[in-house]
């Protein structure tokens, strides 16, 4: 049985994976935005794919990590830490966006929906059975066209001056869905892998417990180096 160190280190390891991806989805992006390369990254039905491979690996994550930081109790102070930096670092992209993307700003992307299944889903961690059964009622539903947030939209369109089309949208429904499902995960000891921490994996693990950072900074500098 893998220790809490061993399995945190796993979640790391899967973390810094799904960085890379990230990454390089957003280097393909910046080469086609300045025209480096030709690719159809929006529409195209392989990047559309990668991307919720992406964003799936850190949502997941995510709700296993609420586990491994909440499930013996809530420390007041910690959480609030934690939901200022990622409240902070959303209203960041926000306003960086209205600067370069001034017709698609990101408005909801995936750090703002952090900051808010962080909020939402810190109440499951103490129950994996639920969470996985409305996790995956979550998920299904929304295949079926039962649970949207297109109304919220169109509510805050106006008043929010929202544009037609954002740069990175994570939807509450059904992504808060993957969230749960991690907490099963995560109660289950499902990353405990026993991969060997060397030469290889432990940079990658380093990525994955740097990864708001990383995140906050790769598009500058891509950016800034294109």
């Amino acid at each position: 049985m893998p220790t809490p160190t061993q399995r945190l280190f796993e979640a790391d390891l899967l973390r810094g994976v799904a960085i890379i991806l990230m990454v390089t989805f957003h280097l393909c992006f910046d080469l086609n935005y300045f025209r480096y390369i030709d690719i159809n990254i929006y529409n195209g039905i392989e990047w559309k794919a990668f991307r919720v491979v992406i964003v799936s690996l850190f949502l997941g994550l995510m709700g296993a990590s609420l586990v491994f930081a909440y499930q013996g109790g809530i420390n007041r102070r910690k959480f609030l830490k934690r939901l200022a930096i990622l409240s902070g670092a959303a209203a960041l992209i926000t306003l960086a966006t209205t600067f370069v993307f001034p017709k698609s700003w990101i408005y909801f992307g995936v750090i703002h929906f952090a900051a808010l299944a962080t909020l939402a889903g810190v109440w499951f961690v103490r129950m994996p059975t639920l969470s996985l059964i409305l996790g995956v009622a979550i998920v299904a539903l929304y295949q079926m066209d039962y649970l949207s947030t297109h109304w919220l939209y169109e509510a805050l369109k106006q008043p929010l001056h929202l544009p037609r089309y954002t740069e990175d949208i994570v939807r509450f429904f059904p992504w808060f869905g993957v969230v749960l499902i991690g907490i099963f995960v995560g109660h289950h000891r499902l990353f405990g892998l026993k991969l060997p921490e060397g030469a290889v994996t432990r940079p990658i693990a380093f990525l994955g417990r740097h990864s708001l950072t990383v995140y906050l900074i790769h598009q500058p500098v891509m950016f800034g180096m294109l």
